[in-house]
C-alpha cells in the first residue's frame, strides 16, 4: 500500500458526523441540512434534454482532450465572462470531470514525487482536496490564514523566504470557500509577483465564480486579473465548473484553462489516468456553457435566500453577505463545535463547524468560533433554519 495514504485526514463531514452520532437530534423539528455545499436547485431542462439527446454517443470512446466543439464552447464562454479573447482551445483548455478530481490530479503532475522539501501553499480555512493533493504526492502543505477577523485576504508575509523558495504549487479558492472572499486586483498583482519571483504554479479554483449577488459586478477571476496586469498565462491554471453554476453536481463537468506547457503534461497524465469525459456529458456541457439564462435565474434564487436569511439574523448576531458563493461564514458566540451541536440538538439544523475546515497554523485555527452555513436548500427550509437559529440565539446556550 502507498505509505503516504496514512497521512490523509478524515473529511470534515466524517469528523462532524462522528460527533453528531454521539448525541440526539432535535425531537421537535425535522432536520434541515445546511452543512454540505451540494446545489439543490433544479437542473435546467436545456441541460437534461442535451444529456438525453447525446446518449447515443456513448457507443464511442471519448478522447481525453474532449471534443473540439466543447473546447470551443468553453473558449467562447471564457471570452464572454473574463474578457480573454486570445485563449487557444487546442492547447490552453481541457475538459475535466469536475474541479475536485482535477485539483487533486494537478498536484500529482506538477510536484516532484515524494519530496517533503517541496511546499504546497493553500488558504486556511480550505478545501481539503488541496491538502490531500500535497500529502499524497509527498510534499509538505503550508497554510496562509484567511478570515481571521482582521483580514479575509491573502497575507503572503505570514510565510518566510525559505518556505517560498521551496514552494512548487499554490492553491487559490476564489471566490473563497468558506469565507466568500473575492480577491481584488491588488491581491492578484502581489500573488503573481511572488509566482514570478519564486517560480511556483498558481492553481485558481473558481468553482463558485458564478454565484454572486450584483449582476453588474461579477467576481474578478485570475484570467481577467492576468489580462488587466498585462500578463500571459505562465504558471497559471484556472479551474471552472458547472456544478454550482448550472446545478449539475452529479454530472461532474468542468474545465481547466491556463499555461499550455503545464496543460500539455496534464493531458499526458490524464490520458494514462483514464480521465476522459463521457460523450453524453460533453454534449450536455456544451448546452450548459452556451446558456446564461438559467445561470441568472439561479443567482436570483440564491439572492432571495440570502436576503431573507441575513435579514432575519442581523438583529441577533454579527452576520454579513459574502462577496460571492453560497456560504454564510458566521461568527459564533460560543465554541463553534458546541454551537453546531446545540443547533442540532435543539433546532434540528446541521451546519459545519469552522474549526473542522481549517488547521492550526501561525498560532491559531482561523476557523474557530465560526460555522459554515450552505444556503443550498429550498427557500422554505432556509427560512425555517434562520427562524430556529434566532430562537437559539435569543434563548441562550447551555
Amino acid at each position: 500500500m502507498n505509505p503516504l495514504l496514512h497521512k490523509l485526514h478524515p473529511y470534515p463531514f466524517q469528523k462532524f458526523g462522528k460527533i453528531l452520532g454521539e448525541i440526539k437530534p432535535s425531537q421537535e423539528y425535522p432536520l434541515i441540512r445546511l452543512s454540505i455545499g451540494e446545489p439543490q436547485h433544479k437542473t435546467p431542462k436545456v441541460i437534461l434534454n442535451a444529456l438525453t439527446d447525446n446518449l447515443t454517443h456513448i457507443a464511442h470512446y471519448p478522447t481525453t482532450q474532449g471534443s473540439p466543439e466543447l473546447r470551443s464552447t468553453i473558449k467562447h464562454w471564457i471570452e464572454s465572462r473574463f474578457g480573454m479573447g486570445d485563449i487557444d482551445p487546442e492547447h490552453e483548455i481541457l475538459p475535466v470531470n469536475g474541479t475536485r478530481e482535477a485539483l487533486f490530479a494537478l498536484g500529482q503532475v506538477v510536484l516532484p514525487p515524494n519530496d517533503p522539501d517541496s511546499v504546497v501553499i493553500m488558504p486556511n480555512p480550505f478545501y481539503q482536496i488541496y491538502e490531500g493533493a500535497a500529502l499524497l504526492s509527498g510534499a509538505t502543505p503550508r497554510f496562509l490564514n484567511l478570515g481571521t477577523g482582521t483580514s479575509q485576504g491573502w497575507q503572503l508575509g505570514q510565510l518566510d523566504v525559505k518556505t517560498w523558495n521551496h514552494t512548487k504549487l499554490l492553491y487559490v479558492c476564489n471566490p473563497g470557500n468558506p469565507t466568500g472572499h473575492v480577491m481584488p486586483l491588488s491581491e492578484w498583482k502581489e500573488l503573481f509577483e511572488y509566482s514570478d519571483k519564486y517560480g511556483f504554479i498558481i492553481a485558481s479554483d473558481e468553482c463558485y465564480s458564478e454565484i454572486y449577488f450584483d449582476e453588474t459586478s461579477p467576481p474578478l477571476g485570475a484570467l481577467t486579473a492576468a489580462k488587466l496586469l498585462g500578463r500571459d498565462l505562465s504558471r497559471l491554471v484556472v479551474f471552472g465548473s458547472l456544478s454550482k453554476r448550472s446545478n449539475v453536481p452529479g454530472m461532474r463537468s468542468g474545465f481547466v484553462c491556463g499555461d499550455a506547457a503545464v496543460l500539455k503534461q496534464f493531458l499526458l497524465y490524464r490520458t494514462y489516468h483514464g480521465s476522459a469525459m463521457s460523450p453524453a456529458v460533453q454534449g450536455a456541457s456544451i448546452a450548459a456553457w452556451s446558456d446564461e439564462a438559467h445561470v441568472i435565474a439561479n443567482r436570483s434564487l440564491y439572492r432571495d435566500k440570502f436576503n431573507s436569511f441575513i435579514n432575519q439574523l442581523t438583529p441577533h448576531c454579527s452576520i454579513h453577505y459574502p462577496a460571492a458563493g453560497f456560504y454564510v461564514w458566521l461568527r459564533t458566540p460560543i465554541n463553534d463545535v458546541e454551537f453546531a451541536k446545540q443547533l442540532y440538538t435543539k433546532c434540528g439544523v446541521v451546519v459545519l463547524p469552522g474549526s473542522l475546515v481549517a488547521r492550526d497554523a501561525h498560532g491559531i485555527n482561523p476557523g474557530q468560533n465560526h460555522v459554515r452555513i450552505a444556503l443550498v436548500a429550498k427557500q422554505e427550509d432556509c427560512d425555517n433554519a434562520a427562524q430556529r437559529m434566532v430562537s437559539l440565539l435569543s434563548a441562550g446556550f447551555d
